[in-house]
Order: C-alpha cells, then sequence, then structure tokens
C-alpha cells in the first residue's frame, strides 16, 4: 500500500481567511440531530453560496423530530442556520417508521435555482415522495409533498438526482436512479421532462440473475449535460465476493468505461459483469463501492472500501480489517491501488460497514478517510477518526493529515459537497452508531478555503 508520513498540520476554517498550519480547525456543528447512508445523492448540495444539507433525525434531543426527514441551510458568510422538515417522521400512524439513515434526501438544483428533494423509506413503500423549493436559492420554504409511485409493486429506497441539459430535445431531463421498481431489489430508473413536477417510471438497468433476490449497490456521476457515471458492485458484500464495475450512460445507451455500447438504458444490462470491471473480488477481498465523481475531463474517478481475510467466517466474527483503495480511469485502462488501512467494522451484524471514504469533487488528488486505525500502519485507535490524503502520482502513494484527533466520539461518513475551486467543504457525522435505525449523531464539519 502506498506509504506516507503522518503529518499534524490542520485545516483551518473559511472565516479564518488561510489555512494555518500547526492549529486545530473549527469544527462547525451543522445540526445536532441527524444521520445518513452514503447510496443516495447529492445528500448536500452548494446552491446561491449556502450550504443545503440533508439528513434523518434521530430525536435525540426532541422526540417530536424522531425520524423527521430534514433539510438544513446553512450560510458560511453569516454562519445562520435555517433547519425545514421535509416529512414529518414522528406523528400518526408513521411514527418511528421514518427512523433509517437510508432515508435521507438526495437533492438536485434545478436550472431556475429551486431544488428539487426526493426521498423515501428503506425499501418498505411503493412511494418516492418529493418537495421543490418554493424559492430559489432559498432552501427555508418548501412546496407541498408530492408522490411519485413507480408501481404499486414497487419498494424503493436510494434517489440520485441528475439533470442532463442536452435530453428532451434540449430542453432538459432529470433523471433519479433508485432501487426497486416492481420490488425487484434492483437498480432502476425515473426520469422528469418538467423539472420535477411529473415522473415517468422506467425500468431495471442492471439485472442480477441468481437463485436468491439481492441487488447490486450503486455510485453515480454526471455531467450535467449528457453523460451518467455508474460504478456498482454484484451485490451485496454480505451475499458476493464483490468486484467493482463501471459503465456509463449517454443518449439513450449503456457503455463499458472504452465506450464500448452495450445495450439501451431500457434495456439495461443483463448481468453485472457485462460493464467493465475496476476490481476483482474473491474470499479474502470483498469489495462495496464509496464514492464515484469525474475529473476536469470528465473521466471518472472512484473510491471503495475491501473487506480483507474474511473468507469462511461467520457473519459477526468478521470485518476485522478493512482497507480502501482508489481507481482513476485514464482514457484507456483503469489504474487501481489500496491507500489506507479502514480499520475494523461499525458494529455487529454488519460486517462491511467502514467509517467510509470520500473524494474532493473538485480535486482528483485529495481524499477524506475514517477510520479507527492509522492509516499507514493499521494500529487500531480507540475512535473513528478524519484524515486527509493527498497524492502526487495518480493514486499510488500518499500522505495523511489528520482532520480530528484523539476524539471522544467516533467519526464517521465524510461528504465533500460539489462547490467550486476555490472553497471546499466537508462534513461528517460525529457521535454513535449501533444500527442504520438506532445512532446518536451531529452533522459536523469543517470550511476551508482551498490552496
Amino acid at each position: 500500500m502506498g506509504a506516507g508520513t503522518m503529518k499534524t498540520v490542520f485545516l483551518a476554517i473559511l472565516a479564518a481567511g488561510a489555512l494555518a498550519a500547526g492549529s486545530p480547525p473549527e469544527i462547525i456543528t451543522f445540526n445536532d440531530d441527524g444521520g445518513w447512508c452514503w447510496f443516495e445523492d447529492e445528500r448536500i448540495i452548494v446552491q446561491a453560496g449556502k450550504l443545503v444539507i440533508g439528513s434523518v433525525a434521530a430525536g435525540i434531543h426532541d422526540a417530536a423530530r424522531r425520524g423527521d426527514i430534514e433539510a438544513l441551510s446553512y450560510d458560511p458568510a453569516s454562519g445562520r442556520k435555517a433547519l425545514a422538515t421535509l416529512h414529518r417522521g414522528a406523528s400518526g400512524e408513521e411514527k418511528g417508521r421514518w427512523l433509517d439513515d437510508h432515508n435521507s434526501p438526495a437533492f438536485l438544483a434545478l436550472p431556475d435555482g429551486r431544488i428539487l428533494a426526493m426521498y423515501s423509506r428503506h425499501g418498505n413503500e411503493e412511494k418516492i415522495c418529493y418537495r421543490i423549493s418554493a424559492k430559489p436559492g432559498d432552501a427555508t420554504a418548501w412546496e407541498e409533498e408530492q408522490v411519485f409511485v413507480p408501481s404499486k409493486s414497487s419498494r424503493v429506497t436510494y434517489s440520485n438526482l441528475h439533470w442532463l441539459a442536452r435530453e428532451n430535445g434540449g430542453r432538459g431531463r432529470i433523471y433519479d436512479f433508485y432501487r426497486g421498481l416492481d420490488n425487484s431489489f434492483k437498480p432502476s430508473y425515473a426520469y422528469s421532462d418538467d423539472l420535477g413536477r411529473s415522473w415517468v417510471s422506467g425500468h431495471v438497468f442492471i439485472d442480477v440473475p441468481s437463485k436468491f433476490r439481492h441487488r447490486p449497490y450503486v455510485k453515480y456521476a454526471s455531467n450535467g449535460r449528457d453523460t451518467v457515471h455508474i460504478a456498482y458492485t454484484d451485490g451485496h458484500p454480505r451475499d458476493f465476493d464483490n468486484s467493482i464495475y463501471h459503465i456509463y450512460y449517454r443518449e439513450g445507451k449503456l457503455h463499458r468505461s472504452d465506450g464500448t455500447v452495450i445495450r439501451s438504458l431500457a434495456e439495461g444490462l443483463r448481468a453485472p459483469e457485462e460493464g467493465a470491471r475496476v476490481f476483482q473480488g474473491n474470499p479474502n477481498n470483498v469489495a462495496w463501492i464509496s464514492d464515484l465523481h469525474l475529473d476536469r475531463q470528465g473521466r471518472p474517478y472512484l473510491a471503495y472500501s475491501v473487506q480483507k481475510d474474511s473468507a469462511g467466517l461467520p457473519s459477526g466474527q468478521a470485518g476485522e480489517d478493512h482497507r480502501y483503495r482508489y481507481a482513476r480511469w485514464t482514457g484507456a485502462r483503469w489504474v487501481d491501488h489500496e491507500l489506507a488501512y479502514a480499520g475494523s467494522k461499525l458494529y455487529a451484524g454488519e460486517d462491511d460497514y467502514t467509517g467510509y471514504i470520500a473524494l474532493d469533487p473538485q480535486d482528483p488528488n485529495t481524499v477524506y478517510i475514517s477510520t479507527n486505525a492509522d492509516p499507514v500502519s493499521g494500529r487500531r485507535q480507540r475512535h473513528w477518526e478524519i484524515y486527509q490524503g493527498r497524492t502526487r502520482d495518480g493514486g499510488r502513494k500518499w500522505s495523511w493529515t489528520a482532520v480530528t484527533r484523539e476524539s471522544s466520539a467516533d467519526n464517521i461518513r465524510p461528504i465533500l459537497p460539489i462547490w467550486d475551486r476555490r472553497h471546499r467543504a466537508v462534513l461528517w457525522l460525529r457521535g454513535k452508531m449501533w444500527s442504520y435505525t438506532k445512532y446518536e449523531f451531529e452533522v459536523v464539519g469543517i470550511l476551508d478555503r482551498r490552496p
């Protein structure tokens, strides 16, 4: 794996005006109660200079917020925060049913400056809920909630929203890539040609023929014009010795990384291995996709975790050694490297859950990881901490800077919203997790000005 020297240089907050070596960052608490999974995007966007942050409240300070789907608006210039509730999860017949970190909303900035939010329960219902912000550049007020039902038999989760400006005769089309059309448990899609007001159901686009019901896990990234990149696994890592694959969608067709047409989006893949293989999994190297972005040339780069040396171990006894890996498409081939120790599983029962690795969407040479191990040596730590990784050689070697250290709580699931070349936001969850329906987290993070 890439060697690197531990540094004690920390990031300084944007309000301080510059990076400050040797001084600790100011960690902002954006939301005092919130959690998210990592297969619905974008969970955070920057709109009109403000961060819009989606999460699911657990009700740790106020029981009335239990299961609420929330959008928090944060203004970096003033430090002002405003919390909007997209869906009440704690009252009436739905009491407690929405408390699940998989239910966090996905956001999309619309061409007129308003925001579309879509969210659903974790595979329990046929309904995808959505709301549109009432005014451009403002995430504090929203129009009434609407419901889209792909089919009555669908059991949906994980919305991923992408705007392709050149589709629909140049008028633009929104895609929602989600899971669960017709209770298939498989990656599916719907689309809107009227800026999210109404929706048309598409099809399953990655089939997984098997003797038992299972699903690939998918991450998406688009150029906003005509292309959506798709990175995915064979299935859940508890069921498969997962590999990582890549395809992209353009002009109605699915393509392998090298541009080879597979078939139409409506027809979809007949098996995961029809895509381009980025990483070959095996019983002692079981992969799970984490993040995907595009560089300035529109080429994809991705990150994922690998559970090591767990072949033959029963559930609950595995997951003690994870590694993070990083891959970039050169235009001709995928170049893939291990970059850090990821530590152990987050909790019993989910042996493949790591603290997570997030890519910098504006800088392919930078990543942020959460690990309860030293990134270089693997020496175990008490809590999951956040580190920044930097490479100068395309991912072969990495140097590491601690963002948090000697914490009194865990720091997991970092995410970097797409912003601009001058500013960077790094957010994560701080607290404790027992399961995806039981957690006590704050949404925290730092803002910095890029060097």
